[in-house]
């Protein structure tokens, strides 16, 4: 992989380290002037002046005010190369913080693309005009106006038809999730999910302590006879699904089963929230619950997490007017607001096109990496279910006599990262195995090798 192009600043200090570590500048010896480093390195003086406060700060280098900048006598500790990290639990926590620190190579078990797949370049080149506005007040609690108007254009394209006060921002999708179950989850209710679904969603309700209800989920979206029969059995007035990219299954709903969902959920009384973090990279016509029910039971949620970056938390909920400003308020009395700085940078980044245009080449890699992935799998021998298309997620089956915790352990002393099934289904681990793999990194050929050896093919 290349290197992203070093700084002048960058350069100026990786030359001045170069020689601090290699003995031709000694301890206490005095640094060449601002001007002569300038010129010896060929860049201004504030460039300089910038590497040397770098310096000072990696504990390389002192100022002594009005003599100069002398290297230091102390040394920064070594970094030490990390040690494989033991897989010590199988579970939600240890698959989340996992992709939080990172310490395995192949992360075929990853929920996000590679950072080299996001747009950290365009954010950088839109943080200078953000972060000065972003430092003006508080901001309000419904989040950056500019934005909300920009989301509602966003949402009318999708055929879902908000006015910018309709529109709540949050801190991303699951701060949205965690506002929901707030207002509508009482300790005890029944809460009906997708079966696999998204299981950072199964903690959340389980710290309500809500009773969680796995609703079957088929190729073409929730199976809604089994949704039917178990709202009626437990009781449930509230439905989490992913209706399109699915995670873990990458499969979307299709419009019949859409139909036929809301009109059962119409029947039973069901509130439903429907969460869409692939929305900007997949066609706008596709079926979405929010567009057929114009948000009159459905809440609808999205997040710039997946298609943009997972470090700018910023994401939004679009719902009726009555039910946006109960979460408004609660957003309010729970953490005043959103970030009104990270807000900004997403605004221009749609405004200025730069947006669309870095869509435009995460649609093509993930199109093309869907493509390898099934190859991959196929010369695995190495079944997917339905027709994933779109998202990052393929639900890949297992042979029967598959031990997924075993897998999981052998593979992570490889430093390989699995997701096993079982993690996303809310009862726990029940019947063929099953894994979500992401297709940003089945190219990585010590994934197939693993595997090969692990059922014992050449």
């Amino acid at each position: 992989m290349a290197h992203e192009p070093r700084t002048r600043v960058e350069q100026v200090v990786a030359g001045l380290t170069e020689r601090i570590e290699n003995g031709l500048l000694r301890p206490g010896e005095r640094l060449p002037s601002i001007r002569a480093a300038a010129s010896s390195f060929a860049v201004s003086k504030n460039t300089v002046v910038h590497a040397y406060e770098r310096l000072v700060a990696s504990g390389r280098v002192e100022s002594r005010p009005g003599s100069g900048f002398y290297v230091s006598g102390r040394r920064p500790a070594p970094v030490a190369t990390p040690a494989p990290v033991p897989l010590r639990a199988v579970d939600s926590v240890w698959l989340l913080r996992e992709q939080l620190d990172r310490h395995y190579d192949v992360r075929v078990g990853d929920g996000r693309p590679p950072p080299a797949w996001m747009e950290s370049a365009e954010v950088g080149r839109s943080l200078r005009p953000s972060l000065a506005a972003a430092s003006e007040s508080y901001g309000s609690p419904d989040g950056y106006l500019p934005l909300r108007r920009s989301l509602a254009l966003r949402l009318a394209d999708r055929a879902i038809h908000a006015e910018p006060e309709d529109v709540l921002l949050t801190a991303g999708a699951n701060h949205a999730l965690d506002l929901i179950i707030r207002q509508f989850v009482a300790p005890g209710d029944p809460v009906l999910v997708d079966s696999p679904g998204y299981y950072p969603l199964f903690g959340k309700l389980r710290l309500a302590k809500a009773r969680i209800v796995g609703v079957r989920r088929n190729p073409d979206g929730p199976d809604v006879a089994h949704l039917e029969a178990m709202a009626r059995a437990s009781g449930a007035r509230l439905f989490f699904t992913h209706s399109l990219a699915h995670n873990p299954t990458g499969c979307s709903l299709t419009l019949p089963v859409a139909h036929r969902l809301l009109q059962r959920a119409g029947a039973l009384d069901l509130r439903i929230v429907e969460n869409d973090p692939f929305a900007d990279v997949l066609p706008a016509a596709q079926a979405r619950l929010a567009a057929l029910d114009q948000l009159d039971r459905v809440i609808y949620v999205g997040t710039f997490a997946k298609t943009l970056s997972a470090s700018l938390r910023c994401g939004y909920i679009a719902a009726r007017r009555d039910v946006r400003e109960s979460l408004r308020d609660l957003k309010m009395v729970t953490s005043v607001n959103s970030s009104g700085f990270v807000e900004r940078v997403v605004h221009e980044l749609i405004e200025s096109g730069r947006y669309r245009r870095h869509l435009r080449r995460l649609g093509g890699r993930i199109d093309a990496a869907t493509l390898q992935g099934r190859a991959v799998l196929h010369g695995l021998g190495l079944p997917v279910f339905g027709e994933p298309r779109g998202g990052y997620y393929l639900w890949c089956g297992l042979p029967d006599a598959c031990n997924l915790d075993a897998l999981s352990r052998r593979a992570a002393s490889r430093s390989i990262l699995i997701a096993p099934g079982g993690l996303f289904l809310p009862e726990g681990a029940a019947g063929p195995p099953m894994m979500r793999v992401n297709v940003a990194h089945l190219g990585d050929p010590r994934f197939a090798r693993f595997m090969r050896e692990e059922m014992g093919g050449s």
